[in-house]
């Protein structure tokens, strides 16, 4: 009696797989067009992902900058004789005398921050503040004004 009920439940088990995959291949037959479809959306959703990360990421930029702790100030090619009292007269402090320097040697901002280890807005301001006590308005007239008044050569 056992046996009888496991070869009936073997066959019952062999029918009902057998259905399955006849229905299985009737799913594949009358559906390939959205099935395969459906795996090419797949696919290319996953290239675009992937590429769109690697286009859009943002890539690493190494800067790097000699930084000293002291620096040396900026020695000019020939001694100049400075009028110090001049100097203090009209409130020119000892940076804003080096960049003033630097400006009549013809340097841009970004030059002369680079060589007094300061920042662009830092020379800007020091620039500035030369325009107010020179009474000038550009760089030009503020190094022609300050050689006329024998602050620089």
């Amino acid at each position: 009696m056992i046996k009888r009920f496991a070869i009936y439940g073997i066959l019952v088990a062999v029918a009902a797989i057998s259905l399955q995959l006849i229905q299985y291949k009737l799913l594949i037959i009358n559906h390939s067009i959205e099935l395969y479809s459906g795996v090419l959306a797949l696919i290319f959703t996953i290239t675009g992902i992937y590429a769109g990360q690697r286009l859009t990421r943002k890539k690493e930029v190494v800067i790097e900058k000699l930084v000293y702790a002291t620096p040396e100030p900026i020695m000019t090619s020939f001694p100049i004789e400075v009028d110090e009292q001049l100097r203090e007269k009209l409130g020119i402090s000892k940076r804003e005398f080096e960049i003033l320097e630097l400006m009549s040697h013809g340097h841009s901002n970004q030059e002369i921050a680079d060589k007094l280890f300061v920042s662009v807005s830092t020379v800007k301001t020091h620039t500035s503040n030369i325009f107010l006590k020179l009474d000038v308005k550009r760089r030009t007239a503020a190094v022609k004004k300050a050689q006329d008044l024998n602050l620089i050569a």
